[in-house]
């Protein structure tokens, strides 16, 4: 092919062959940036995910009109002179197309990940070299090189060829059921109506099923034969039953959390010193985000196996203490009625239940009072609602002459004169 096509380029023909391929690139971009704009037009507003995907489209458009006006070219072309320029443009236009539709089916499928980039260059290097491969003539001679390369697993025989197949199948397939549960995830994000963890369920079901099953129908497409992975199936079963037995108690636990909604995204929840609110439920661990900003990471399985304290499971309404001291010759019945008053100033605190102030205990300084309070939004934090409340029943305390007690000590020195001279002297003798 190379010979070839150095052949039409010592020759004035090669002219036409150039000006049909620029033309068809050309073409092939205008028609793509038309197609785009007009489904652009059609909505008025675009969300960042439609956004994502045109933007994909729009790299998955432009080799494939290309490749399509190319064979056209080619086929109007050959019939008046030579088109070895244009036979060495349709593999590396198909290249092109296979590199960026694959790269479009994996972002869809998968949404944005960091590792999509390393992803893609990747499979690009893969692809040009079997190109290039084509191109000089040496494919042929590597395949038969692979095929000589044999092993026998149990009672079948692979190749290295053999192997290379399955995994090329393998990703196709892979490929196609992670673009199938992208859309069943896109499906179930709109659907009104149902449950988050129960989204969430599904979501993860429906593409640990759709991997199995590309699994399952790649492999025999190319001769492997599936109870040869017999021996690989009892080798994870083994070490699944040792080693690896806290990541499947894991697994299963998030799979049983999500599936009996006992924890939701948004609830605020405790499990021994941490506190926070639900971010994240994956299949290994929990993501507790505390009102400090810090995210814990638990394990499921201590969710399934210790006791959760969740302040937001069936009613977000909580109850929230406050302590306060008086002194003992305060008119107790005014100084409570302070503390309601002052309570009822704050825009979170609900009016069912209704604040209210209790005589807790007489102190050694004063007599302790408290008031309980209820929010309804226990996720945004408490301390707000504390700090605003004892600022207004300082003032209203103050403007009242109601005082707040605190500690004092009085240390009284009891002695007697004839030992303190004693002592006195005996000191300035020694």
């Amino acid at each position: 092919m190379l010979t070839d096509t150095w052949s039409d380029l010592q020759s004035p023909s090669i002219l036409w062959q150039l000006a049909a391929l620029a033309g068809c690139l050309a073409l092939a971009w205008l028609i793509g940036r038309a197609m785009l704009e007009r489904v652009r037009r059609r909505g008025e507003t675009e969300t960042a995910a439609q956004r994502f995907g045109r933007s994909g489209l729009r790299r998955v458009l432009f080799p494939l009109l290309a490749l399509i006006f190319v064979f056209a070219a080619r086929a109007v072309l050959g019939r008046y002179q030579s088109v070895n320029l244009l036979n060495l443009a349709v593999p590396l236009l198909t290249s092109f197309a296979l590199i960026r539709i694959v790269v479009f089916t994996v972002r869809q499928g998968m949404g944005r990940s960091n590792w999509l980039g390393s992803f893609e260059r990747i499979f690009a290097s893969v692809v040009w070299a079997v190109v290039a491969l084509h191109i000089l003539g040496w494919l042929p001679e590597v395949i038969d090189a692979l095929e000589s390369v044999s092993f026998r697993v149990g009672s079948q025989k692979l190749s290295l060829w053999t192997l290379l197949q399955g995994a090329g199948m393998v990703v196709v397939t892979l490929l196609i059921a992670l673009w199938v549960a992208g859309v069943l995830e896109r499906r179930l994000s709109a659907a009104p109506g149902l449950d988050d963890s129960m989204r969430l369920v599904l979501m993860r079901v429906a593409k640990a099923v759709l991997i199995v099953v590309a699994v399952l129908v790649a492999l025999p497409m190319v001769g492997i034969d599936l109870t040869t992975l017999s021996v690989f199936g009892g080798a994870l079963g083994v070490g699944l039953g040792f080693g690896l037995q806290k990541i499947a108690a894991n697994y299963v636990s998030g799979f049983i959390i999500l599936l009996d909604r006992s924890l939701r995204i948004g609830n605020l929840i405790s499990v021994g010193t941490e506190r926070g609110i639900v971010t994240q439920i994956n299949t290994r661990y929990t993501v507790l985000r505390a009102g400090s900003g810090v995210e814990s990471l638990v394990p499921n399985e201590t969710l399934i196996g210790s006791v959760v304290q969740n302040e937001t499971y069936s009613d977000t309404r909580i109850v929230v203490p406050i302590n306060i001291q008086v002194g003992y010759d305060t008119d107790l019945e005014r100084a409570m009625a302070i503390l309601v008053e002052a309570a009822r100033t704050h825009e979170r605190v609900i009016a069912d239940p209704a604040p209210k102030a209790f005589l807790v205990a007489f102190g050694e300084s004063g007599i302790d009072l408290r008031l309980l309070i209820w929010i309804a939004d226990p996720q945004e934090g408490s301390l707000g609602v504390i700090s605003h409340i004892n600022l207004e029943v300082w003032k209203r305390f103050r403007a009242e002459g109601i005082a707040i007690p605190f500690p004092q000590r009085e240390v009284r020195v009891v002695h007697d004169e004839a030992a303190l001279t004693q002592a006195v002297a005996a000191a300035a003798g020694g």
